[in-house]
């Protein structure tokens, strides 16, 4: 299905990326990725990737760093050659804390690696892109259904899904297409980590399908995008989410 197509994925090591590398590998892509810290848990990525006959591979660059987005898409295009897909997906965030309790600090990093990434990651792709490409962008349950605590980073995802809107039409007369995936609660380590056990409980007990989400589950709707069946869906907004929206 993407055989001959490259990939970009922004924060591929863990998670909803990882399941997204994946499944884009498992398509027939050819997949660079990024990760901040954990290079065991790359490595383990590119293992599990090439023992099924993909081929991936990750790039240590964290994208709170000024420049990393660009850096590492120039990386990228120097590995793959020109890009046909991205996908931003990386993400940090944090205990939930009161808005009167938040620090600029706290504020600028979420922004820096939510939002401004996804800036330049997509201002490359606008500029050097293969005409009908894909660009993806990962955004969030939470600028539906907001909770306390959780400001910079509601408002980081908000600047991903308007930036979403605006580039479809400005890449639409090259056949490019701009999506934004809004998982729900995702069944991660990182969701694991920030959510105390009753709160998932509540959270599968208000969900019509009454499970929590796979990472496939979420890498399974950026795949169909990606792919050539995606071809006629632009500045969407698809809640991935088992129906708790």
């Amino acid at each position: 299905m993407l055989k001959g197509k490259t990939a970009v994925v922004t924060g591929g090591s863990r998670g909803i990326g990882r399941g997204i590398v994946e499944r884009l590998a498992r398509d027939g892509a050819r997949v660079v990725f990024n990760y901040a810290r954990s290079e065991e848990a790359a490595a383990e990525v590119v293992r599990t990737v090439e023992e099924a006959g993909g081929s991936a591979l990750g790039i240590q660059l964290d994208l709170a760093e000024p420049g990393a987005g660009e850096r590492l898409m120039e990386s990228a295009e120097e590995h793959l050659g020109q890009l046909d897909i991205l996908v931003n997906n990386a993400a940090r965030s944090f205990t939930p804390v009161p808005l009167a309790e938040t620090d600029e600090e706290l504020y600028d990093t979420i922004m820096a690696v939510n939002a401004k990434s996804v800036f330049l990651t997509t201002r490359y792709a606008a500029r050097r892109m293969r005409d009908g490409g894909r660009i993806i962008n990962i955004s969030s349950l939470n600028t539906v259904r907001p909770a306390p605590g959780i400001v910079p980073y509601v408002a980081s995802k908000g600047v991903v899904e308007q930036l979403t809107a605006v580039v479809a039409h400005e890449l639409g007369p090259r056949g490019i297409t701009v999506n934004t995936v809004s998982p729900g609660a995702t069944d991660t380590e990182l969701l694991r980590g920030t959510n105390a056990p009753e709160i998932l409980d509540l959270i599968v007990g208000m969900t019509p399908l009454r499970r929590m989400g796979q990472p496939a589950d979420v890498a399974d709707v950026v795949g169909f995008l990606a792919g050539p069946d995606g071809r006629w869906i632009t500045g969407q907004n698809i809640r991935a989410t088992g129906g708790f929206s």
